[in-house]
């Protein structure tokens, strides 16, 4: 059998999709994800570290929270997290937790860089959201 451009398109469009959205899950409950450049006050990166480490396991709502050194920038952490859903992270800055570790942190945050809004689909050591 022979398939036709449209025909080749249409079928791979349906595969790829069907292999990006799991199964039972609505578009209104993706995933979220989300990935940041924080910029530090020289030498307190560290610090900021430890205090973005602090309580993290508390979250609801978050599948993967990790936070890493630039290693090109001695001034500056990047921060992955995904969670289950958009309202989950949303909910999450009303923490008591989160809201201390922001007033915490706030003095040594030098500013923000880059940052980057996701859709997780998936991959190794990201938990599947409970729903």
């Amino acid at each position: 059998m022979t398939l036709g451009r449209r025909e080749f398109v249409t079928a791979a469009g349906v595969v790829v999709t069907s292999a990006l959205l799991p199964i039972g899950v609505a578009a209104d409950t993706r995933m979220h994800g989300l990935i940041g450049k924080m910029l530090v006050t020289p030498g307190k990166r560290e610090d900021l570290i430890k205090i973005l480490l602090e309580d993290v396991s508390e979250m609801p709502g978050c599948l993967s929270y990790i936070v890493g050194r630039d290693p090109k920038d001695e001034n500056a952490v990047w921060i992955t997290e995904v969670w289950d859903s958009k309202e989950s992270h949303q909910a999450s800055l009303k923490l008591a937790s989160v809201r201390a570790a922001i007033a915490k942190a706030r003095p040594i945050i030098a500013g923000f860089g880059e940052s980057f809004t996701t859709e997780p689909i998936g991959g190794f050591g990201l938990a599947k959201p409970k729903r």
